[in-house]
């Protein structure tokens, strides 16, 4: 209690906790809402490398002083068209020209910095976040794109709905499913964008992930599932910028645990799907059966 005293006494004082807190919970609902989408399509790794493919754009928006932004923008949605084109136009598969994009483009990134070491390039940060560090620009910049990608999936919910669950049904009445794919995309290179500064590059995979994985084992329907990954999300924020405070440890690391504990609760203890509540139900109902089968 002396902790979260301590703590709450901090936030009220300090203007960079308020900002931390602040960011976290926005990239926490972004966060959860987008990957609800990527769990369903089955693109994880498409969020792994779009999250990794924006390195190098940043390091090159920082040397030339331009908004790091911009860069991961740019190299994002390139990126991502890459992926497609590359898949569409020979028998690579569409997972073997993910893996080989994203490691060249995150690859080309580290090459940037090494190169550039003398320069006073440090992108710690980028790669590990700090959300800690989140300053007034920053933050302004995580609320504006938490507000456009909460509008673009509001605006297009019913196509993502329909393209996500039905993809032929989609094609059949007409929805442009690749232009949809791409503006998912472009959503999930914001998310990234937004993230960078909380849990980094090398981590937002998690937070995107980890959270919507959470609620796809508590529920079936989307709306809810948007819901809870939300929670999650906003709950791992906190979490996670209070255990980086207090025990002074890495701010994305703690916020990313803290989605996996609640993860690793969910597994074993979801009403339908957590393994110790269907290892329990097994043995009452062998239970039952031995029962009626010793009174017969």
């Amino acid at each position: 209690m002396e902790n979260i005293a301590f703590f709450l006494d901090a936030v009220g004082k300090y203007q960079y906790l308020q900002n931390a807190l602040i960011a976290g919970i926005l990239v926490g609902i972004i966060c959860g809402m987008v990957g609800c989408f990527i769990i369903l399509r089955g693109m994880a790794l498409m969020g792994d490398a779009i999250s990794h493919a924006v390195l190098p754009g940043v390091v090159i928006a920082y040397l030339l002083g331009a908004s790091f932004f911009i860069g991961a923008m740019v190299t994002g949605v390139l990126t991502a068209i890459a992926i497609g084109y590359v898949s569409q136009k020979s028998r690579i598969k569409h997972d073997s020209s993910i893996g080989i994009m994203f490691t060249a483009a995150f690859a080309l990134g580290i090459v940037l910095i090494t190169y550039n070491r003398g320069s006073g390039l440090d992108l710690w940060h980028i790669l590990f976040g700090n959300v800690l560090a989140v300053g007034t620009s920053d933050l302004w910049m995580t609320i504006g794109i938490g507000i456009a990608v909460f509008a673009l999936i509001l605006l297009f919910y019913k196509q993502l709905l329909i393209s996500t669950f039905d993809p032929t049904m989609a094609q059949a009445i007409g929805l442009p499913t690749q232009l949809i794919h791409y503006l998912l995309m472009i959503i999930l290179t914001l998310v990234t964008v937004a993230s960078l500064q909380s849990v980094g590059i090398v981590l937002v995979v998690a937070m995107l992930i980890t959270p919507g994985a959470t609620a796809y084992l508590l529920t079936d329907r989307l709306p809810v599932m948007l819901g809870l990954a939300s929670l999650f999300g906003v709950i791992s924020a906190i979490v996670g910028v209070y255990g980086s405070f207090i025990y002074d440890v890495a701010t994305g690391a703690s916020i990313v645990l803290v989605a996996s504990v609640i993860f690793i609760i969910a597994f074993l203890f979801s009403p339908k799907q957590g393994v110790v509540v269907r290892s329990f139900r097994t043995t009452m109902a062998n239970r039952k059966e031995s029962r009626d089968r010793t009174a017969v």
